[in-house]
């Protein structure tokens, strides 16, 4: 809410548009759910709407519209000031190294033993679709 005010005094449209459609997706969120979020629900819907609009600019670039990727690419950058911080990729390295020594994992049929694993750790402070990458990089060297 505090945000909100903010960019309301500052006149900064994009950013309270995006704070607005965060509000509205987390208590659309809570409505379904029937539930009020914790700090781990409201870093998921952050991510899903993050994803959502990675996805959307690049279907935008494909479609060379340019002028949809701006709104997008400003909504993410908004969205990301609300995530925990992101874990740096050396430190992921080492993560997936150590859960795949944890868990014994020789080939990729192990990968969703890591990946359970990992997930309680980085929830929120790493793609898991670059955790992913990495995981299957290390378990096919």
């Amino acid at each position: 809410m505090a945000d909100m005010k903010s960019a309301m005094r500052e006149k900064d449209s994009t950013r309270l548009n995006a704070i607005r459609l965060l509000r509205a997706a987390l208590q659309r969120r809570e409505l379904d759910d029937r539930t009020t979020l914790d700090d781990d629900g409201v870093v998921a819907v952050v991510q899903k709407m993050i994803k959502q609009s990675r996805d959307s600019i690049a279907q935008f670039k494909r479609g060379g519209r340019d002028d949809l990727i701006l709104n997008e690419t400003t909504l993410v950058q908004v969205l990301e000031r609300y995530l925990p911080e992101q874990i740096n990729e050396a430190v992921l390295i080492d993560l997936v190294i150590k859960a795949i020594a944890d868990t014994g994992a020789d080939n990729m049929r192990d990968i969703g033993k890591v990946m359970a694993k990992l997930k309680p750790a980085i929830q929120g402070r790493a793609d898991l679709g670059q955790v992913s990458a990495i995981v299957k990089q290390k378990l096919n060297s």
